[in-house]
């Protein structure tokens, strides 16, 4: 697939934050998102490797995505789940549940709904490019949250990496990308988390225990389906 560069965004200490659109014009469009925790490099790494494929397969029917790599990019350099307001940017989107209420300072979701330039930024993008499927890489442990229309996408994945699927991770996540997308576009969002680094497991390992999950779901008519 042949991807452009879009107008990026602007973090917090003003660092641009990269994003890419193929070419196919759509009324709907497959996210493929990174970093919103900037200390989830897990995640990050395996979006890359998706990325990296993405581009040069020109044997792949062209589908309609925008990939942000890194989403938190002042985050991401500094190592911190938080931006450099120290707010959670999954915590911080203006669903209809979003609370000022701090549970912890990891989970701070900032002093307003959509207070951070990282959000505005990607919502711009959602209002522009309607996604009709996100796919937002973290890392914590192995598991597929699906929220929305995506339970059948982490199904698939799942007989390829042998992750849980749950509909929710066990504690409310008021202000979560998962909660503001179906509510607000009516569309699915699958949260990929997955496993962190230990002595027995590399980020390459990580990518090969998804490599062919994840190729063959950009393949798959049930990601197709979601953006007709």
């Amino acid at each position: 697939m042949i991807f452009h560069p879009l107008e990026p965004g602007t973090s917090v200490e003003g660092n641009p934050i990269e994003a890419f659109r193929t070419d196919i014009k759509s009324k709907k469009y497959i996210y493929l998102i990174g970093g919103t925790h900037g200390d989830e490099v897990e995640g990050v790494y395996v979006l890359k490797e998706l990325f990296e494929w993405l581009k040069v397969d020109h044997s792949l029917e062209e589908l309609p995505i925008v990939v942000i790599p890194i989403l938190n990019v002042d985050g991401y350099r500094a190592g911190t789940r938080v931006n450099s307001h120290a707010v959670d940017l999954n915590r911080n989107y203006p669903s209809a549940n979003w609370s000022d209420q701090i549970r912890k300072p990891k989970y701070n979701p900032g002093p307003e709904a959509l207070s951070e330039p990282e959000n505005k930024f990607l919502i711009k993008l959602f209002n522009k490019f309607k996604p009709g499927f996100v796919l937002s890489f973290h890392s914590w442990k192995p598991l597929l949250n699906f929220n929305g229309d995506a339970e059948e996408i982490a199904d698939y994945l799942a007989g390829h990496n042998s992750y849980e699927t749950v509909p929710d991770i066990g504690y409310p996540t008021p202000g979560s990308l998962g909660t503001f997308v179906p509510e607000t576009y009516g569309s699915g969002v699958l949260t990929f988390e997955c496993p962190t680094l230990d002595e027995n497991l590399s980020l390459k390992k990580i990518w090969e225990d998804n490599e062919n999950g994840l190729k063959g779901l950009m393949k798959s008519e049930l990601l197709k389906a979601k953006i007709k």
